[in-house]
């Protein structure tokens, strides 16, 4: 057999089919919306970041055919090479606005956004401390950077402060990093228990605020304005693809973080800036945040409406603070079975196996939206029941 047939590969997709967690995914004729047609047939969306209903909103979508009438599909270019479009200027100042912070600098996604400024922010002589549960981009983040690193268990303040005590001193630097949310249990982060850990050994604060950004504080602001900790925390990461409704991601911190991003940030030296489109779409969504928070608002009507029928259904949905909603199932290949069933009666809501979660942890992660209707949830939670009874789940 010749090498380029890729064996070794096709061996480990057969692996993954002998575990029952092989997939294929499904194709979305529309929208991403609280209904969406998935393979030809209408189903119930359980399974989108579009916390706020914003992706497919009539404003939202209008501002970016605005954009691209004036200033075309694509930047053109990196932002360091030819410059940045003003539009890209006034997302960042609105950005700033809308959190509190002195300055705002947007990247391409959320993931260059952990990647880019963990690793330039830091640097040999200086120890990053992360949450066991952090994100995947915080991980890599943190690999890409020449710092030392410490692993505290999962929002355990004892482990963190055993590990400042023994290190700080070591170090430069020392960062600590969070997610204000934590995206596969939806529990929140002990902001205000790390930040006084911070101030107290004289470190550095990084929050990964994906989930809580649209979602937590005043109009979506973020943990960090739920926790009431402006000014204290360093550096603090959102997204423009979940609450916001569209693609990219920002730092909010000091201006000087900016500049320093702007000559150190691999994926703003190396990649093209966000499309006119996206970038206007974005700032028309936090305008409509920052003018009402009605959106948040039927967010966690129907969060808890929904929470509330799972429990008495006798599901287990894990210790969640917000509106991501973990189904707990365990078994891997269960999971997935669970996962295909309820497609297959309409509810489309993703299983989250193996690697995203540990072995034996496997969960059907619920996204509630406010674009829900009542009647969505009624019938998403009457075929969560008939099918968990059939697979002998509840």
């Amino acid at each position: 057999m010749s090498n380029h047939e890729l064996k070794f590969l096709k061996d480990k997709i057969e692996k993954l089919k002998q575990d029952g967690v092989y997939r294929e995914l499904p194709i979305n004729y529309g929208p991403c919306d609280n209904v969406i047609n998935l393979n030809g047939k209408e189903v119930v969306n359980l399974s989108s970041n579009n916390y706020l209903g914003l992706a497919n909103h009539p404003r939202v979508k209008q501002a970016a055919i605005d954009a691209v009438k004036k200033y075309g599909a694509g930047a053109g270019a990196v932002r360091t090479i030819v410059g940045n479009q003003d539009i890209i200027g006034e997302l960042e100042d609105i950005l700033a606005k809308f959190k509190h912070e002195e300055a705002v600098m947007c990247f391409q996604s959320g993931l260059n956004c952990n990647i880019g400024t963990i690793s330039a922010i830091t640097e040999k002589g200086d120890l990053i401390i992360s949450d066991e549960l952090n994100h995947a981009s915080i991980i890599d983040g943190v690999r890409l950077s020449r710092a030392d690193k410490a692993i505290f268990k999962h929002s355990d303040m004892e482990n963190l402060e055993q590990i400042l005590i023994e290190k700080r001193d070591k170090y430069n630097q020392v960062l600590i990093i969070t997610d204000g949310v934590f995206s596969m249990d939806g529990d929140l982060a002990k902001l205000p228990e790390i930040v006084n850990l911070a101030e107290k050994y004289n470190a550095l604060t990084y929050v990964d605020d994906a989930h809580g950004s649209g979602v937590l504080g005043e109009s979506g602001r973020g943990t960090v304005d739920h926790f009431k900790l402006h000014g204290r925390v360093d550096f603090i990461m959102g997204t423009l693809s979940k609450a916001i409704g569209v693609v990219g991601g920002y730092i909010a911190s000091k201006k000087e973080t900016k500049i320093w991003l702007s000559h150190r940030a691999r994926p703003l030296l190396f990649s093209t800036a966000l499309p006119p489109a996206a970038t206007a779409a974005a700032i028309e969504s936090v305008k409509m945040l920052m003018e009402s928070e009605e959106y948040s608002k039927k967010l966690w009507d129907n969060a808890n409406y929904f929470k509330e029928k799972l429990a008495k259904l006798g599901f287990d949905t894990g210790h969640s603070e917000t509106p991501i909603t973990p189904v707990m199932i365990g078994n891997e290949a269960k999971t997935m079975e669970f996962s295909k069933a309820l497609l297959n009666a309409g509810v489309y809501v993703s299983g989250i196996v193996f690697p995203t979660v540990p072995m034996g942890k496997g969960r059907l992660r619920c996204m509630i939206s406010a674009s829900h209707t009542i009647k969505d949830l009624d019938f998403a939670l009457d075929k969560f029941e008939t099918v968990g009874k059939e697979l002998g789940l509840i």
